[in-house]
């Protein structure tokens, strides 16, 4: 059965393209060379050679489709699972090259279906294909995503934990997992029931990816290196409680945020800890850049001063509370509160 709704098309086929662009960008062209990007790119790029298959499928008549899209299609999603698990896997783990064992493994199972498809070509042996290899493809990736799940085991224990705050890093790990879940989901109702359903997941799921990437703070840390000063070793969560404490009073009594050039290393300072460990502080322990923290304290004071200082302009009000320029207060403002200062001001 074929569809031919151009919506239908655009939407599935619109995916999928941004996927091999996103693909080759984190594979060639991508300025952060890391076994995670490497990894991510992948993935990506499995993960839309298996989409494409299933749109070229859907929407081409039978009696003009080329079966080697169809292998290619398939072989494609034989990987999708030991690319999303290395992902994850190196990016827990924080890894700056990949392990030889990790190479045999990759290229063992990149060997299983290439001489698969050498010897017995999906063209020539579809019953083979359809009623035994397809099979064994699924079984390998839901293996695979099971093995992904517990490798952020402990990022699910810190996500139900009361006295700790995922980063933006690990909810984003978590996020792609639940997407590739999502998408292995639809397909196995899709084997059954609806085709369409697991193209219409990829999109659905890859855009959903996109607005929490543009939209979260501090996503900036997704795809670069936790500092390897502090990667290993944590702070005690009673330590880290004290540390925050500290560092909140030293923001209402010093009031430093409304230093404009204020800088990591001059933080740390007053509250006797290294720039590194008051880093590792903020991104472990309150999911937040040091930017970001500076920001919301400015944003607050904005808020403070929009209240009851009628008499200052808005300008006048960015400045007072640590901004560098109109711009800047505008943009911030706008992306922590939602809503701009004049708009802001009008509601209160």
């Amino acid at each position: 059965m074929s569809f031919d709704n151009p919506l239908l098309f655009f939407f599935c086929a619109i995916g999928v393209f941004n996927g091999f662009l996103v693909s080759f960008y984190f594979l060639f062209f991508g300025k952060q060379k890391r076994v995670q990007n490497l990894f991510f790119g992948l993935l990506v790029l499995m993960l839309s050679l298996r989409i494409g298959k299933s749109v070229y499928i859907i929407f081409t008549a039978i009696e003009d489709r080329n079966l080697l899209i169809s292998q290619l299609g398939l072989s494609a999603c034989f990987l999708i699972g030991v690319s999303l698990f290395y992902y994850l896997k190196s990016s827990v783990l924080n890894e700056k090259q990949i392990r030889r064992s990790w190479k045999i493994h990759y290229i063992l199972l990149f060997l299983i279906v290439l001489v698969v498809g050498i010897v017995m070509p999906y063209e020539t042996h579809v019953d083979f294909w359809s009623r035994y290899f397809v099979h064994f493809i699924y079984i390998v990736w839901g293996i695979y995503l099971v093995l992904s799940g517990f490798v952020l085991r402990h990022i699910f224990k810190k996500m139900v934990s009361k006295g700790q705050k995922c980063t933006t890093a690990e909810l984003w790990l978590v996020a792609v997992l639940i997407g590739n879940v999502l998408i292995f989901a639809a397909y196995m109702v899709g084997y059954f029931y609806l085709y369409l359903i697991g193209t219409i997941t990829f999109s659905v799921v890859f855009y959903g990816l996109l607005f929490f990437f543009l939209f979260k703070k501090n996503r900036e840390t997704i795809f670069q290196d936790i500092p390897e000063k502090y990667a290993a070793k944590k702070i005690d969560t009673k330590e880290a409680q004290f540390l925050i404490e500290q560092l909140n009073t030293l923001m209402k009594e010093k009031e430093l945020y409304k230093e404009t050039d204020i800088k990591l290393q001059n933080v740390a300072k007053d509250i006797h800890i290294s720039t590194h460990k008051l880093s590792q502080l903020l991104n472990d322990n309150l999911g937040k850049s040091f930017a970001s923290f500076i920001n919301d304290h400015r944003i607050e004071e904005a808020k403070r001063l929009l209240i009851d200082n009628n008499q200052f302009t808005l300008e006048a009000i960015g400045f007072e509370a640590g901004f560098s320029s109109k711009s800047s207060f505008y943009a911030t403002f706008k992306k922590v509160v939602g809503m701009t200062p004049s708009q802001f001001q009008k509601q209160v």
